[in-house]
């Protein structure tokens, strides 16, 4: 990292941190243009960073923030390992956990370094690196999709790439890239989707020698360096202004197939002075199953959860990680060690930040939410129709727990992954498949001061003759929390041809579902968390509910004590508040609230 020579232009460090965004930012968007697959162009499943020489982060694109930090630990890898012989022109290719800090086998990365024309003894200067990561449709594996959950080692989830050069000093490997056609179910998405990854690095390392022509390379790489201090220090100006103490909160994962066995996430956050400290000592030992993390996955999501709840604008550069320290007992499910798989590792991505909103939440009330949806469901869908293997997943997003100020959201995505629904039209005219449901479920979200957001539901109809149906998904035996007298969300369901067999799949599948044509798997999911005591909400707020079809009017008496009615002098459905009868009903259950519990009465 080059060292600063003079005093700071704030203007022009502004400026330059909007330039490395802006670069971030026009890779993230040149890979979702230009990719093939449903799941990166659509659910937007990829990230995009600008580094500088020594691999820190200078900017990452407006993708999934559990991706941020990750970065770090791949790059020290991939710089200690290739130390000397790293050319211009040159392409490296990864995606191993283990091998290449990776984060899980669909997830592959496209690095290069950007050169500049100035020389450092026989070598042009290497001056910064573009970086992709993009979640591929199959990998290969036991499961289609390569997210199969009931593996028990890596070996199980696919093909495992170390750092290589995918393309040296200007000429492809074409033994990998035949390797890696050859080993997946759909190649031509995924060959599309790693070419859709050089486009976008082409991008970075098109702006970034602009930017470097136009400013110098000096003079870049300087402000990139304050730009690492200026994250630090506004990130530690933040966590000064949190309450000192130490905050516990225990989540959990309902476990894997028919017979779950519970698995435990156990945080302690301490927050001293300008630093914060996360522990996750307590939490369940790794498991044969794929729901493990890998550290640098397990830190960027703990990054992820305390960027979230601070105020600044600090530049997402790796200086705003420093005053962030993650410790995590080797061997547990949040700091695994080898074979330990990792396909469906985001479901423990989330729930880290869900289980670190829980701890915030004793700190900074004002600025978290209760308990969301749970993060994305992850439905595989695959087969075969006219001899060709099709494979359809999507990170089917989402719902958020209420908050002190507002009514949660629904049809957004988790705070850790900026992702995205793909509309019925692409699904539909890509695949076998037919939409015959999507919409938000009445009575879902937790009862609260603020409500939580509406469950979400999606119905899919096998169009094919015959499929296979993997899902990943949580939040039914412990539905999303509420806070504060806020009530839970309901619970999440997948059923198997509802209204005929309404057979019940578990939330985390290890063995794959077999469709036949009209076949229907329809998951709904579970709703947020309510902020605050329901008989708090305004009646007109319930009301306005109610008209919205948000909440029934049943469900407006029995939670939030409110009585709705149908307005005789207006048209037929329209729907009035009884005033007398609501203030009389919560009169009555406040009192009910309030009476002593009973206690049984002694044995003579």
């Amino acid at each position: 990292m080059s060292s600063p020579q003079r005093d700071i232009d704030p203007f022009q460090l502004e400026l330059l941190k909007s330039c490395f965004d802006t670069i971030a930012d026009d890779m993230a968007l040149t890979l979702m243009r230009t990719a093939h697959s449903g799941i990166v162009r659509d659910s937007l499943d990829f990230s995009t960073a600008l580094l500088d020489a020594d691999g820190l982060t200078l900017a990452q694109g407006i993708c999934t923030p559990m991706h941020m930090g990750s970065f770090y630990d791949a790059m020290r890898k991939l710089i200690a390992q290739y130390e000397g012989d790293v050319d211009p022109g040159d392409v490296f290719i990864f995606n191993d956990p283990y091998a290449a800090d990776g984060q899980h086998l669909p997830d592959i990365y496209i690095t290069t370094p950007v050169f500049t024309q100035e020389r450092r003894g026989a070598k042009r200067r290497l001056a910064a690196w573009a970086t992709t990561v993009a979640h591929h449709s199959d990998v290969g594996g036991i499961v289609a999709g390569s997210n199969a959950l009931g593996a028990e080692e890596i070996f199980q989830e696919g093909l495992r790439l170390p750092i290589v050069k995918f393309i040296a000093a200007g000429e492809p490997n074409r033994a990998l890239w035949d390797v890696i056609a050859l080993n997946v179910r759909t190649p031509d998405k995924v060959m599309g989707d790693l070419q859709a990854q050089l486009a976008a690095y082409r991008s970075g390392e098109r702006e970034m020698l602009e930017l470097f022509a136009r400013y110098g390379v000096d003079e870049v790489l300087d402000y990139g360096t304050h730009l690492q201090d200026y994250a630090q220090r506004l990130t530690r100006a933040e966590i000064a202004e949190f309450p000192d103490g130490v905050y516990e909160f225990t989540d959990h994962i309902e476990g894997l197939g028919e017979e779950p066995e519970l698995v435990v996430l156990r945080a302690k956050v301490t927050v001293a002075g300008e630093d914060v400290a996360i522990d996750w000592t307590g939490t369940s030992s790794q498991i044969k199953g794929g729901i493990n993390p890998t550290f640098p996955f397990t830190k960027a999501s703990c990054y992820a959860a305390l960027r979230s709840v601070m105020v600044s604008d600090i530049p997402n550069c790796h200086g705003f990680t420093l005053p962030i320290a993650v410790t995590a007992p080797r061997g547990s499910l949040v700091n695994p060690v080898f074979p330990a798989p990792c396909g469906a590792r985001g479901i423990t991505g989330y729930r880290i930040i869900d289980c670190l909103f829980g701890a915030l939440a004793q700190a900074l009330p004002d600025r978290v939410t209760a308990d969301t949806s749970g993060g994305s469901t992850l439905p595989t869908i695959a087969g075969y129709e006219n001899g060709k293997a099709f494979v359809f997943c999507e990170t089917f997003m989402g719902t958020w727990g209420a908050t002190g100020e507002h009514d949660g959201q629904q049809g957004v995505p988790h705070m850790g992954a900026n992702q995205s629904n793909v509309s019925i039209e692409m699904i539909e005219s890509e695949y076998p498949i037919r939409i015959n449901e999507y919409g938000m479920i009445a009575d879902t979200g937790g009862a609260g001061r603020h409500r939580g957001g509406l469950a979400l539901v999606r119905e899919y109809e096998i169009l094919s003759e015959e499929a296979i149906l993997n899902v990943r998904s949580d939040k039914r035996r412990f539905p999303p929390h509420g806070l504060f007298g806020g009530r839970a969300g309901s619970p999440s369901w997948n059923y198997v041809n509802p209204g005929r067999s309404d057979r019940i799949l578990p939330v985390l599948m290890t063995e794959v579902e077999k469709l036949g044509k009209g076949d229907v798997f329809r998951h709904e999911m579970s709703g947020g968390g309510g902020y605050g005591d329901p008989l708090e909400r305004d009646p007109e707020g319930v009301l306005r509910d109610v008209v919205e079809e948000k909440v029934t009017p049943g469900h407006a008496e029995r939670e939030y004590g409110v009585v709705v009615v149908v307005a005789e002098d207006r048209e037929p459905g329209a729907w009035t508040l009884d005033r007398p009868a609501t203030e009389r009903l919560r009169e009555r259950m406040r009192a009910a609230a309030d009476a002593p519990a009973a206690t049984p009465a002694a044995a003579d």
